[in-house]
């Protein structure tokens, strides 16, 4: 379903009309101002985020003119920030997120701003692991600093599945939900210490942000910006560490939360949230699905098409745009390599 043309964040998983784009932004909108919010997008997507969000400035949709990861989009977006607020607290979140207990993810976007503002520092939200997943990174906590908040022991990268069975039976680890929550002269103070030239990049244009002349000067200068998560650049190097940052002892920490979050990366991930039939089947977009003597099966068919399944057990079948896939839920994570051919 997630092509290059038209990925994930783009798209109405569960019919009710509005994307994960659309989801993302009325859900920080409820507890952060219209105008304190900022996009960022490249410029491949910018059609369709003026598309299924027409309300938003244009100078709040930062347009970045080719991929350079997670790290040059926050950066630009920090600037922009401190520019008009030199201690604002910052809430970086993915745009192609389920989040279905909404109370619960305000409270705690909202716990973890109060942290920060306080503490002066960076920290993560951390999910706790409902079973064994091989597609997420984890995050390792150490001692706990009170209220509910940990210092970070380690940052994991997605592990194999005995690995993953280890961190959920010994307890203290966490999905990594790609959620942080910093004060911004912290961050910037991180960044220069860990990434001074990405930092000098954006220093150089600070002032023709928010100007007529703030695109151009993107164009020319951000292609020279490593290409690099966030998490890589700063957060896995502040992992388990105590650094000074503004003249004082800085470190990472990690929030352990509850609030029915997917990052719909695997179908399998997508029917943990799902409602499922009396033989464990979850059907999605359609009602025109008969299931016969299937089970454990999760389907997703678009509006246009009938489908009968019979004989089925365990197994991912999905139709969008004139392609189908049928593959084994214990082999999704070769979903990739199959639909490469076919991302366009």
């Amino acid at each position: 379903m997630s092509r290059s043309s038209r990925p994930k964040q783009f798209l109405d998983f569960f019919g009710t009309g509005r994307t994960l784009l659309q989801q993302t932004y009325d859900r920080v909108s409820k507890f952060i101002e219209h105008d304190n919010i900022y996009i960022s997008t490249n410029v491949q997507y910018l059609p369709l985020v003026y598309e299924q969000l027409p309300g938003v400035d244009d100078m709040h949709i930062l347009e970045e003119p080719l991929r350079r990861g997670t790290l040059a989009s926050v950066v630009w977006g920090m600037a922009m920030i401190t520019k008009q607020d030199p201690q604002a607290r910052v809430l970086v979140t993915p745009s192609d997120q389920l989040i279905l207990q909404e109370e619960s993810y305000q409270s705690d976007m909202l716990e973890g701003l109060d942290f920060v503002g306080e503490k002066g520092c960076l920290m993560v939200m951390g999910v706790r692991a409902s079973r064994p997943e091989t597609g997420y990174g984890y995050i390792q906590s150490a001692q706990e600093v009170g209220n509910g908040f940990y210092n970070v022991g380690a940052f994991k990268e997605k592990p194999k599945r005995e690995v993953a069975e280890e961190y959920l039976q010994a307890g203290g680890y966490y999905w990594n939900a790609g959620i942080f929550i910093w004060d911004v002269a912290t961050a910037k103070a991180a960044i220069s210490k860990f990434e001074p030239e990405m930092a000098d990049i954006f220093n150089s244009m600070a002032e023709r942000f928010d100007t007529a002349l703030e695109q151009e000067v993107v164009n020319e200068l951000f292609p020279k910006c490593n290409s690099i998560s966030i998490d890589y650049a700063v957060m896995e190097r502040l992992g388990g560490k105590e650094v000074e940052l503004n003249a004082k002892p800085s470190s990472v920490y990690v929030l352990p939360s509850d609030f029915g979050w997917s990052d719909l990366g695997t179908w399998g991930s997508l029917y943990t949230h799902v409602g499922k039939d009396d033989n464990q089947n979850a059907i999605i977009g359609t009602e025109n699905v008969s299931m016969i003597e299937s089970t454990n099966c999760i389907v997703r068919a678009s509006g246009d098409i009938k489908m009968v399944l019979q004989g089925l057990d365990d197994y991912i079948v999905a139709d969008d745009n004139g392609v189908l896939l049928v593959c084994k839920k214990s082999q999704e994570q070769r979903i990739k390599a199959f639909s490469e051919t076919l991302k366009n």
